[in-house]
């Protein structure tokens, strides 16, 4: 199965709770969905500046294997590539490819780096209920790549002055301050994704790309704060290593309350598709 046949299914399995979701969710309608998640990220990069985030973030997604190796199991990999790309259609960044890994890790997290690479921990799988929570979880991750979060932070161009003028040059050996540059940057995007987290605010604004991708591509738009509420209430020394990277809790369901209920969204009833990932991820007791 295909992204793309996958997509359908999603399709045909929500319509029925999509048509009877409330006033407010139908004349927000899907297109208005797909609208506002296209104006929340709207860039103009040149070919140069993509192929620098690709290949700046193939040098982190590698930092980050070469910390946390693959959980080895290609159904499971398969299943949440699948999801991920479901999502990846929903989006505006059609000039990058996206790739989804699950990570051999017992801690609940979730990572990406840019150029599309999107990385969830096996313990944050296992702590899911449903494909919809995953699919946050997901587009969460994805909102990061797609407001290019990373990139802006570190500066990643392809054509500047600076030390970092071109990240091909960098990562081809063009010159040693540059190599030295790119080396310095990837290693504080380590450092973020590990240690000290993003910004609240890109924290906050991946929030909500994921709430506007999950409602466009018929997923429940309640699934990230069903799943952050879930996890909170497990306390902070059960997620001693995810809670680095986030901010509080209390702050994240605040804003994706004011979020669902501007979007109309408090009331719908999209797809949770939780027969469909019991087939794919164990039950853990």
């Amino acid at each position: 199965m295909n992204a793309r046949t996958f997509l359908s299914a999603l399709i045909v399995t929500s319509l029925s709770s999509f048509f009877f979701a409330t006033d407010g969710m139908a004349q927000y309608g899907t297109e208005t969905f797909r609208l506002r998640q296209h104006q929340l990220s709207t860039h103009i990069n040149s070919d140069e500046d993509i192929q620098a985030e690709v290949e700046f973030g193939q040098s982190v997604a590698a930092r980050v294997l070469g910390q946390i190796p693959l959980y080895n199991n290609d159904l499971l990999s398969n299943y949440v590539n699948l999801v991920g790309l479901a999502l990846v259609q929903q989006g505006n960044r059609p000039e990058i490819d996206f790739h989804f890994a699950v990570l051999d890790a017992d801690f609940i997290n979730a990572y990406s780096a840019p150029g599309g690479y999107v990385f969830i921990t096996r313990g944050a799988l296992f702590a899911m209920q449903d494909e919809a929570e995953l699919a946050a979880v997901l587009a969460h991750e994805i909102g990061h790549i797609t407001e290019r979060h990373i990139v802006k932070e570190h500066n990643i161009r392809g054509r500047d002055t600076s030390a970092l003028s071109t990240v091909s040059s960098i990562i081809g050996g063009a010159q040693d301050s540059a190599r030295v540059a790119a080396r310095q940057a990837a290693d504080k995007a380590i450092e973020m994704l590990f240690t000290t987290g993003p910004k609240h605010e890109d924290e906050l604004a991946a929030d909500e790309t994921a709430l506007l991708l999950l409602a466009s591509t018929g997923y429940d738009p309640l699934s990230l704060h069903r799943f952050l509420s879930r996890m909170s209430a497990l306390g902070t020394d059960s997620q001693a290593a995810s809670k680095v990277s986030h901010p509080p809790a209390a702050e994240r369901l605040k804003h994706l309350e004011a979020l669902q209920r501007d979007n109309g969204l408090i009331h719908t009833h999209l797809a949770q598709g939780k027969e469909r990932f019991q087939n794919y991820v164990p039950i853990q007791r």
